[in-house]
């Protein structure tokens, strides 16, 4: 690590959002000063949940959304949404390496089609999926949650994860940023920022906070979360 504060990304997942208002609240929670807009997409096979697909990154790349969009996609079998989510717009698309039958087909369909790519680890996957794609590999997603839901607690254990993960990415010397996501708040975001995320997802911390009529309730939230990760290197 060097001695300049890292880069944090703050990542709102929209999966706690109001989606009959989808696109104001994500207006609202960029203006506030979130930095990429985070898509869980679940298909009830692979998850046990059922979300949101590729019309729905679209029509916000429509309505002027102009920020990095992540999209996590939690399906199986992942290369037909992949481009997809290509066409939609997406800026990162991350999938799990259990959801595809060949890991770095799948990455560099995602690189082919001008997006960056990446990895996601459920708590009991293994990092070893990495061990012969770290080139094709821009960003690596520890979930600290079991996927599925939003609202979870964070599961102390990733703690050690993300160190491991930390120390494969900056032995590479490879530009690849580190995301978690599940139970990111206010009060562990400084933890987690320590043991090597440099990029967080937080659905409910952020969308949940304040009063739904107040177009400014996400400004306190981020700005603790800043206020949190002030200082740590």
């Amino acid at each position: 690590m060097t001695d300049a504060p890292r880069d944090f990304l703050i990542a709102p997942s929209i999966l706690s959002a109001d989606f009959a208002r989808l696109g104001e609240e994500v207006d609202n929670v960029l203006a506030a000063g979130a930095d990429i807009v985070h898509f869980d997409v679940m298909d009830n096979h692979y998850v046990p949940n059922l979300t949101i697909g590729p019309l729905v990154c679209e029509a916000l790349r429509r309505h002027g959304v102009t920020a990095p969009i992540d999209a996590h996609l939690m399906v199986r079998p992942v290369d037909r949404l992949i481009g997809d989510f290509i066409d939609a717009g997406a800026s990162y698309i991350t999938f799990h390496p259990e959801a595809s039958d060949h890991i770095d087909r799948s990455l560099q369909l995602i690189r082919d089609g001008g997006c960056k790519a990446g990895l996601v680890f459920n708590p009991a996957t293994p990092l070893a999926y990495l061990d012969h794609v770290m080139d094709k590999v821009d960003m690596v997603l520890l979930m600290s949650v079991n996927p599925g839901f939003g609202g979870q607690a964070f599961l102390p254990g990733t703690l050690d994860k993300l160190r491991a993960a930390r120390q494969r990415i900056d032995a590479s010397g490879l530009d690849i940023r580190l995301e978690i996501d599940g139970g990111v708040k206010v009060d562990n975001i400084a933890e987690i920022a320590r043991a090597g995320a440099d990029t967080f997802v937080a659905g409910s911390a952020v969308f949940q906070a304040g009063s739904e009529a107040d177009p400014h309730r996400y400004d306190s939230v981020i700005r603790e979360f800043r206020e949190q990760l002030a200082g740590i290197r």
